[in-house]
């Protein structure tokens, strides 16, 4: 396993990240613990969730889980590098969500309790809070990286101009800033290419793809291959849509002789900017799936093939839509 830095830190992580949102209401604990088991075993050393995982299961139930699991031994705890999130509603008050410096806090507290931790390796915001200042917010994560309790800040779902902004303000106050950023990126869902990814490459910040196989368009979802991924009602929407892309792709996976899952991976590592795509297996076999595909580099010519099937939007702004 070859490891990379988060951006401009000189924290070390794997090329995958596991995600860990299906564990709860998905995939039953004792699943999810042999899921984690085989990661930490395969060198991934780069695990992340969020407060408000859990869904059926409940908020917070994501965490409790990985944190049941960080107590059962192995020195777990240190061997892995552990993100969770801040800014989704945890209660029905009107300060249990997004980013005041008292929810800040609070969170921060209730996920170190439910991962029973003492400290996060990188606190990400989940979302932009365009009521909350940046001194407010910046304040508040000052203070629990002084108190010991976090140690790097990320995003996730900004914008260019959100991630620009930050980093100025964060700048201002002699502060480390942004170091990383979450956003949709795949194949099929490329319009990150246009301000956020030049925007991270700018302020040396790692760039974490979520739903790296467009929620199972990219694993196989004709055929129903990639360890049992079927088509989710969002799935079955894009198969309306862009039915002729997905088939069209299957037949180039067939053609390499890989599962779809392996290839949409495969060009998301091929990625400069890339740091570590969030995989989220539901089952081992979809764990096992991401494994493979670090055995997979592709060829100029195959990325120039996947670019033909699926274009993105035609590079980073202005130049893609000007001049």
């Amino acid at each position: 396993m070859e490891y990379k830095h988060l951006g401009r830190t000189g924290l070390e992580v794997s090329p995958l990240c596991l995600g860990t949102m299906n564990f709860g209401p998905y995939t039953a604990e004792k699943d999810a613990f042999r899921i984690m088991d085989r990661a930490l075993d395969a060198g991934i050393n780069f695990f992340d969730t969020a407060n408000v995982y859990g869904q059926s299961a409940g908020k917070g139930a994501t965490e409790e889980i990985v944190g049941r699991w960080l107590t059962g031994g192995e020195d777990r705890r240190r061997r892995i590098v552990l993100a969770t999130k801040v800014y989704g509603r945890m209660g029905d008050g009107p300060n249990e969500g997004r980013l005041s410096a008292l929810h800040i806090r609070r969170a921060c507290e209730d996920s170190l309790r439910r991962l029973q931790t003492d400290h996060i390796d990188l606190y990400q915001m989940h979302h932009v809070d365009r009521h909350a200042p940046w001194d407010e917010i910046f304040q508040a994560m000052e203070r629990l990286v002084r108190d010991g309790k976090i140690t790097y800040v990320g995003s996730s779902n900004f914008a260019g101009w959100h991630i620009a902004t930050a980093n100025q303000i964060a700048a201002r106050r002699n502060f480390l800033g942004l170091v990383s950023e979450q956003s949709l990126y795949n194949l099929a869902d490329r319009t990150v290419e246009l301000e956020v990814i030049p925007a991270v490459e700018a302020y040396g910040m790692a760039f974490l793809p979520w739903s790296p196989l467009a929620r199972g368009v990219l694993g196989g979802v004709l055929k129903g291959i990639d360890g049992g991924r079927r088509a989710s009602d969002m799935a079955a929407k894009r198969i309306a849509s862009q039915g002729e892309a997905i088939r069209t792709y299957e037949g180039f996976c067939s053609d390499v002789g890989r599962a779809p899952g392996e290839v949409a991976l495969a060009w998301l590592r091929g990625n400069a900017a890339v740091t570590a795509p969030i995989i989220g297996p539901r089952t081992m076999e979809h764990l096992e799936s991401a494994l493979a595909s670090l055995a997979l580099d592709l060829t100029a010519e195959q990325a120039a093939a996947l670019d033909r099937i699926w274009p993105g939007p035609g590079g980073a702004a202005p130049e893609a839509y000007a001049w």
